[in-house]
């Protein structure tokens, strides 16, 4: 009765996951989003100058802000939703894979953080005795640009083939399950999106998304890991895959750190899952990935 349950709720999982994985992945939806994202920064870039100069309702203005760099960080936001929906749909493979894309996405943060300190150089840029967002700048653009090498070694070390010797059955309750799990984040992602979204618009507080989002990644990957030791019960998984949801806290503390401190966590994780990954492939390569039967049980069949 409870396998019959599982494997129920599994197929309701990938029902609903794969038409929307195949709509996000689809060729025309990209089209779109980059048409929508080129759309958005230039109305953005209008909107400002239009209140620079004083041209929009008295309802308007007091939200739209006066810099016209504040276009960049809105299309840079952009584009950041745009992959944190990936790493959602990404969730359900492998855990080497969904932490690449989480460390895109902080590469993506990096870069992000570098424009946004262009705003305080004003404009035209000009540069004042104060260098402290010239330095902030370029240690966010480095910082970007070393995680985005390291990440690309990091793939390269990756595995060609799989360790875990899974049963089709079991693989296959184990990426829905994942696939369900993915769901239920999409759903809480656009709801506080769209929480957050009202709030601002409102002038009210809000909490900084993407941090909370990373908190929320946090427990995700823990809740993942449990979940895939009763697939793969030995020490050896086990470890690996704790290591990578570590790797995710990592991330958290670059997200939470001052400037210079949250690039040099950034490095650090993937420091940390590039290390994880070279022990796992050259080190625990045949490893058996399943806890091998008692000897009584073996002889007594």
């Amino acid at each position: 009765m409870k396998i019959w349950i599982l494997d129920r709720c599994c197929e309701f999982f990938t029902f609903l996951f794969d038409p929307l994985h195949h709509f996000w992945e689809s060729e025309g939806f990209h089209r779109l989003a980059a048409s929508l994202l080129v759309f958005v920064f230039l109305a953005a870039l209008g909107g400002i100058e239009l209140a620079r100069q004083g041209w929009l309702p008295p309802w308007v203005a007091p939200h739209t802000p006066t810099s016209h760099f504040a276009a960049v960080h809105l299309a840079f936001t952009l584009v950041l939703i745009l992959e944190v929906v990936s790493f959602l749909f990404a969730l359900p493979c492998s855990f080497s894979k969904a932490l690449g894309t989480q460390f895109e996405i902080l590469a993506l943060i990096l870069m992000r953080n570098a424009f946004k300190e262009l705003a305080l150089l004003g404009e035209p840029i000009t540069i004042s005795e104060d260098f402290t967002p010239v330095l902030h700048l370029a240690v966010s653009g480095f910082g970007a640009l070393a995680l985005f090498a390291l990440l690309g070694i990091y793939r390269r070390i990756q595995p060609k083939r799989k360790k875990e010797a899974l049963s089709a059955t079991a693989l296959y309750r184990f990426v829905a399950i994942k696939k369900g799990i993915a769901l239920v984040l999409l759903v809480v992602f656009i709801s506080f999106g769209i929480t957050n979204l009202f709030k601002t618009l409102s002038g009210v507080p809000h909490v900084d998304f993407f941090p909370f989002f990373y908190t929320l990644l946090v427990f995700t990957d823990i809740l993942i890991v449990l979940v895939a030791q009763c697939f793969w019960p030995s020490f050896e998984a086990v470890f690996r895959n704790s290591g990578y949801a570590l790797a995710t806290v990592f991330i958290r503390l670059a997200l939470a750190a001052p400037p210079l401190v949250d690039v040099v966590l950034a490095i650090l994780a993937i420091l940390f899952a590039i290390s994880l990954a070279l022990v796992w492939d050259r080190i625990y390569t045949g490893f058996p990935t399943q806890r091998p039967e008692p000897p009584s049980l073996r002889n007594s069949l």
